[in-house]
């Protein structure tokens, strides 16, 4: 806490909002970085259930999954693994959501809250930190993709954009995680709330079956899920396989509606989550 307040202190008062609003962002970051690095398990922990989800789903599943006309595990697998990067950087917000709460449990938003700064950089702070180490998770689980043969057939530069709607729609959900963990009294009860949402929008969606063989009441909820526009992008720009037509708008835009709903996310729940802030007790 020394390097925090010894930074907001000698910020100099002439900086714009913007610009001091940026530097602190960046102070809560390292601060949440240090944490994490100071505890590993955090890190590891994170990486081994995406990696169980990728060997169970390709392994045990994978030859009962119809995709088009194929049975074939090896479809199955690179049709699949959209859906687990994406499952991935969405359930980071769970832990997003317990550590915010965490934080208000033992009384240091109200210390930050005591500091001159930027009301919105100790959230974005926690945010970015959690972005920065779905990452490294999504890192790890592209070496494990490629071991049990997912492969990319569009190149790096469509590749290196898949990634990047993952990780905004990370962030995008991130920004819900902190709304929870700043509306509940116990980091327990903010993991449980940050998930109980997380599994209906993952499941009704296109990333683990073919939305068209989903019943007919629920295919335009799948269809127009932000996390399936999502995983239908990153299927378009690595070039596997995808699910049968349709003729919903984020079906047919995905990386354009991927984007947009990722930025409209992060534009309500940042103005909620740092209202709720501004007001909050622990």
């Amino acid at each position: 806490m020394t390097t925090l307040n010894d930074a907001v202190t000698r910020a100099p008062r002439s900086r714009s909002a913007l610009a001091q609003s940026i530097g602190d962002s960046l102070v809560v970051t390292k601060r949440n970085l240090i944490r994490m690095l100071r505890i590993p398990e955090m890190i590891i922990f994170g990486m081994i259930q995406p990696v169980m989800f990728v060997v169970l789903f390709s392994y045990v599943f994978g030859g009962s999954m119809q995709i088009g006309t194929s049975t074939s595990p090896e479809v199955y697998r690179e049709f699949l693994m959209a859906g687990i990067f994406a499952q991935t950087v969405t359930f980071a917000t769970a832990g997003a959501g317990a550590g915010i709460a965490d934080d208000m449990h033992k009384g240091l938003i109200d210390r930050f809250r005591s500091l001159p700064m930027a009301r919105g950089a100790v959230l974005t702070g926690r945010t970015l930190a959690d972005l920065v180490q779905t990452a490294l998770t999504v890192v790890v689980l592209v070496v494990v993709a490629l071991l049990v043969g997912w492969r990319i057939h569009e190149g790096v530069p469509k590749a290196l954009l898949a990634f990047g709607l993952l990780l905004l729609l990370g962030y995008a959900f991130s920004w819900i995680g902190a709304l929870i963990g700043l509306s509940v009294r116990t980091p327990e009860a903010a993991t449980s709330g940050g998930l109980i949402w997380l599994f209906p929008v993952t499941f009704i969606s296109n990333a683990f079956v073919d939305s068209s063989k989903l019943p007919s009441w629920l295919q335009p909820i799948a269809e127009w899920n932000p996390f399936s526009a999502t995983v239908q992008a990153c299927r378009e720009l690595f070039g596997n396989p995808g699910v049968s037509p349709s003729d919903a708008w984020p079906m047919q835009h995905p990386v354009w509606a991927s984007f947009l709903w990722s930025v409209l996310i992060i534009a309500v729940f940042r103005t909620l989550s740092v209202r709720k802030y501004r007001s909050a007790t622990a």
